[in-house]
Formats: structure tokens, sequence, C-alpha cells
């Protein structure tokens, strides 16, 4: 059998390869079985049972991610959708014709790993019961280490059908439910969101879309709305205002549009254009003129954002996820390369700006991952009527998708430069990874709103109270009480910023909060699974973004190498998962 060529750069004793042979390339590495650490924490966050089910479909999933769904991933992202206007017939009928490669894609998610049906009944994956939102968050995690665009329409579809039960009228759920949770693509109907305008972005109160009311109880819906992902999905959900209603948020009602009318002809609405975006190339995003489209009301008339709000907390937890789904493709190909490439004789990894730069993307990596699971804990436990809990996911939801997207932007970033020229090639990952790791910042709330958010969800539904609360359980479990005063420290900014003349703090505060927040999860990790690695990371984020420090001191640059040697393995550790 002949040699890895992901090997080969480790197989010169005399000094670099030259040639191809010298290019690391981590394609097939099964991304599952290159992060032991996932498998660890899901035993933790996972009934047993439940985890050794799921363990052999993660083990799939990983696999697919390094290979074939990655190749799916490009091919899609190199060849957009496009807008058919008519059929070849001449019917004036709208159409939008996407890639082979994203169709399997989505016979992947939607099909095979049920991802927007798997919370919602029980049978997928031969599980008797809905599964959980931490094993949901864990097939989505690594889904994204290849395809972030494509995991939009899953999470819209998840989240419109956790909307619909939630609010809708019975009749109206029995007849989509069944659609929205197949897993057969013939049968399935996805999900999407219309809401932003172009006068009503993150000031949703602006929204201009009118809703008229007709005798037979009916709503024909009038104006544009200027961002609309999945355009052509079978259903969206999407704001309006009826006639008469009052101005701002107040007077905005919920409406549940479908892309065809009862009677199967199209509803009375057009896909204006395709967005020609930065990033997620391969779904279609665009521009929809409502021309008297018939829709349903979901819900009570005025209650409107109140209900969407719902549904984008609950985009707004899928971005955060695939946001650390992303940087821990951009770490895991960073070690790849850095375990494998050799330069002035040396491995990369045996030099210390480079060790130092991959604990440098390597903590906020696992910052993001530690409040994904935190956040799906809070949000299975409100689900099931737990009001403490509901109040913790009210903060820990904009906390992620604030601090892990932007976070997101520098790490893969960073990890393309360890690459080096090769990773600003667009048939590398990393190109993909750096576009697609800005949408998490913009979608669903920019970084401003999402930080007003959390102050507002502090203020108005006292998730300040239950952040603490649940922190100092955390510390209570580890013992790490060095985590007290940085916490003391965060509420008062957060207090501060919750105030009118304080807003400008809101970012702030929002950040001391993730940190001390992601600091005391790694805490509770190593109590509970005996791991020191996970108290490292718990220790750095103390030193680096909680305390005062001196960046020059020789203490400082003692305690970071000690963390470099905890937390970076030599090569002969990272063999088995690496080759």
């Amino acid at each position: 059998m002949g040699e890895d060529p992901r090997t080969r750069a480790l197989s010169s004793a005399d000094g670099p390869p030259s040639g191809a042979e010298a290019v690391p390339d981590a394609r097939g590495l099964n991304l599952y079985r290159a992060d032991p650490m996932l498998a660890r924490l899901m035993t933790l966050h996972l009934p047993p049972a439940l985890c050794a089910h799921l363990t052999p479909y993660c083990d799939r999933l990983g696999a697919l991610a390094g290979g074939r769904l990655d190749t799916l991933a490009a091919d899609a992202d190199r060849h957009p959708p496009r807008l058919l206007a008519r059929t070849r017939t001449g019917e004036d009928r709208q159409s939008i014709e996407k890639h082979p490669s994203y169709r399997e894609m989505e016979r992947l998610a939607f099909g095979e790993f049920g991802l927007a049906a798997l919370s919602h009944r029980a049978g997928v994956f031969g599980w008797p019961a809905p599964l959980p939102a931490a094993a949901k968050y864990v097939l989505t995690y690594l889904f994204a280490q290849a395809e972030f665009g494509l995991l939009c329409p899953v999470s819209m579809t998840d989240s419109l059908t956790r909307t619909l039960r939630k609010f809708g009228d019975p009749a109206l759920v029995e007849h989509y439910l069944p659609r929205l949770l197949s897993q057969d693509l013939e049968t399935l109907a996805q999900g999407a969101m219309f809401m932003t305008e172009q006068g009503a972005g993150s000031d949703v109160g602006a929204t201009a879309v009118r809703a008229v009311a007709k005798n037979d109880g009916s709503w024909r819906l009038f104006g544009d709305k200027w961002f609309c992902s999945n355009a052509d999905a079978a259903l969206a959900m999407v704001l309006a205002r009826p006639e008469g209603a009052a101005a701002g948020t107040r007077g905005l009602s919920l409406f549940l549009l479908p892309r065809e009318r009862p009677d199967g002809t199209p509803n009375a609405y057009r896909i204006v254009r395709l967005k020609d975006k930065l990033g997620t190339r391969d779904m279609a995003s665009g521009e929809i003129r409502l021309e008297g489209a018939e829709a349903f009301l979901v819900g009570e008339p005025g209650a409107g954002f109140r209900q969407m709000t719902d549904m984008i907390n609950n985009s707004r937890l899928s971005n955060g996820v695939r946001a650390a789904g992303m940087m821990r493709r951009s770490v895991t190909e960073a070690l790849f390369v850095a375990h494998h490439r050799r330069a002035f004789g040396r491995r990369l990894i045996e030099l210390p700006l480079m060790r130092r730069q991959l604990l440098k993307i390597l903590v906020p990596t696992e910052q993001a991952r530690s409040m994904m699971f935190a956040t799906a804990s809070a949000l299975s436990r409100a689900d099931a009527g737990d009001q403490d809990a509901y109040a913790l996911l009210r903060i820990l939801t904009p906390l992620i998708k604030f601090r892990a997207c932007r976070d997101a932007r520098r790490v893969t970033g960073d990890a393309m430069e360890v690459r080096g020229g090769a990773g600003y090639i667009e048939e590398w990952p990393e190109p993909r990874l750096v576009r697609d790791a800005h949408l998490g910042s913009i979608w669903e709330g920019t970084s401003n709103i999402v930080a007003l958010d959390v102050m507002r969800a502090a203020r108005r539904e006292g998730a300040l109270i239950a952040l603490q609360n649940h922190i100092r359980a955390e510390v209570a479990r580890s013992g790490m009480t060095a985590l007290l005063a940085p916490l003391a420290g965060a509420i008062r900014l957060a207090e501060r910023a919750m105030a009118p003349d304080g807003t400008h703090l809101a970012r702030s505060a929002a950040t001391a909060l993730y940190h001390v927040t992601t600091a005391s999860a790694f805490a509770a990790e190593a109590a509970a699974l005996g791991d020191a690695s996970r108290q490292t990371l718990a220790d750095l984020v103390l030193r680096h973004h909680l305390l005062p420090r001196d960046p020059l001191a020789a203490a400082e640059e003692d305690t970071e190498t000690a963390a470099m040697a905890a937390l970076l393995p030599n090569p002969a550790a990272v063999a088995a998962a690496f080759s």
C-alpha cells in the first residue's frame, strides 16, 4: 500500500521535503476523530445510552465533513443558484436552479441526518423520542465544519416548526407539520423567515409590509422584503402590519406565507433577484415583492414581534453553534499544517511563535463550544418548563451569538495565515471559512443589536440574576473561587450598561459576561472530567480576559509556555488523530 500523502512531510528526517509532498493536505480527515475532546464533552451533556447511540452517526458525519461533504460544499460554492423566470414551456412560473452538489447536501442534512426534524419528533436515527438540543447542536457543529450556508435553511426550518407549534392555530399545525418534519426531499417543506426591509433592518418597528384582512378570515400581504434567505422555501414566517394597526413593534403581526396556495397555484409574490453575497454563495437569498400574497395569521394580532423573537433567538443560537464549528475546522486545519509542515529544519508545531499563534485561536474556539453545550442545556430545561432556565437561555443565546460569531472572523483569518499562501487559494477550505464566518455577525442582528439584547434580557427578564446563579453553581462544582471577583465586576458593568446613559458599554459588558461564563464552564468541565487541560483553559480566560495583567512581564511569558505545553501536544501524541 502506498504512503499516505498527508504524512509524507513527517517522514523526512534529513530536512524539509520538496515539491507537492511538502504541502500538508488534510482532505479525508475524520473531523470527529480529529477532535477527541468533543466525544468527552458529549458524555457530560447527553445521557449515556443516547451518547453511545449517537457516536457512530457522529463518526460518519465527521468522515463526511472532512471528505465528501467538504467536496460537495466547495463545488456548490463555485456554482451558485440561478433564478429562472419561466419554465421550459414558457409558463410564467419562477424557480431557483440549484447545483446537484447543493441538492446532495440537502439530502444529507434534511434526509440522512434529519437535522431539522430530530428535535421535534421521534424516529430519527431510530431513537424512540425527539432528541435533546445538545444532540442536535453536536451534529450541527460537525456539519458546519464543512458547510455553513445550507445550515441556514436547516435552522430556519427547525425554528419555523418550533414557532408554528408554539403559536399557530392547531389546524394550521396539523396541515403543515408532517411536511416540515419529513426526511424525504420529495415531501419536505423547507422553512424561511422574511423579516428584513430596506427601511427596517435592525429597526424592526419600521416594518412597512401591509397585511389586509379578507372577509373569509384570510389575509393578503403587500410590500417588499429586502433580504430573504432560502428564498424559494415552501413556508416562510413574515412580519407585517395589519391595516390600522399601531406604529412600532406593537402593531406587527406574524403570518405564515406558503409558496403555493392551498389549490396548488403559485402564491402572489415574486423573487425580484438573488443576492450576490460575499459568503454562503451556494444558498439562495433574494429580494421578494409581495403582491397580495395569501397568508395565515399566526398567534394573536399585534403579538408578531414577540413571537418572531422566539424564532430569531433559535436562529441566533444556531449561528453561534455554526461559528463554533467553523472555528473548530479552522483550528483542526491549522494544527494539521503545524504538525505536518517543516520549515527551518523543524516542524512548525515546534516553533514558539507558531505554538503561541495556535493557542490564540484554540482558546476562543473552545469557549464557543463550551458555550454551545451550556446554552443547549438551558434550552432543553426551558422547554421542559423550567422558568429559571428560560431566563438563563434568554441571556446565553445573545451572548453566544454576539461573541462566538465575532471570534470566528478572527480565528478563521488567523488559521488561514498558518497555512500560508495556499490558504489564500480558493481550492483550499480557508477562504470559504473566512467568507462564511462574516455572516454570523450580521444575520439575525448585528453585534450592536445583539449586545443591546443581552442588556434587554438582563433588564426585563431577570436574566442577569439567572446567569449569576448559574456561574456561581459552576464555581461551586469546580472550586475555582478566583472567578467570583471577575463575576462581580462583570455584573456591575452590565448594570451600568442597562441604564439609559450606559448603552455605549453594552458590548464591553456582554464580552465580560461571555468570558466569565466560559471560564466557569471550563472549570466545571475540568472537575467533571478530571481533565487538567480544561482547567488550563479556564485559567487562560481568567488571566487574559478578566484580570488586569502586564503582557510584558516574565511571569506572563512563563504562564503561556506552560499553557502551550498543556494544550498543544507533541506530534507523537496526535499522530492517531491526524493520520
